[in-house]
């Protein structure tokens, strides 16, 4: 468990949202299924995925998500920004894939070694 300003701190990912950084993050999913997500991701995990729209946040919002990691180059639209910001939700994006991206994570969070 870290704050969120930990894990991007750690990470070194681009931070795209204005959010609380004090809200812990507890675990994390990878999908890019967003009925998936809704049906086996855990409240206060950050979700892992390449879906950069306006309903993963929509998502993330219903379980209780704290962030949301674009993999792959991808970056938000503005409406996804916007939803975010108004949900709380913090948007982080990075380079990586969602293999290594989910592996860092885990690392961070003190999941895997």
């Amino acid at each position: 468990m870290k704050q969120l300003a930990e894990v991007h701190a750690e990470l070194g990912y681009t931070v795209y949202t204005d959010t609380d950084e004090s809200v812990l993050v507890l675990n994390g999913y990878t999908s890019d299924l967003l009925s998936d997500v809704m049906g086996n991701a855990a409240e206060d995990s950050a979700l892992i995925t390449i879906q950069a729209h306006k309903n993963t946040v929509a998502v993330a919002s219903l379980i209780g998500i704290k962030a949301i990691i674009l993999c792959n180059g991808r970056t938000p639209t503005d409406d996804m920004l916007a939803s975010a910001n108004e949900e709380q939700i913090a948007i982080l994006g990075t380079t990586d894939n969602q293999f290594t991206a989910s592996y860092r994570l885990a690392k961070v969070l003190g999941i895997v070694s």
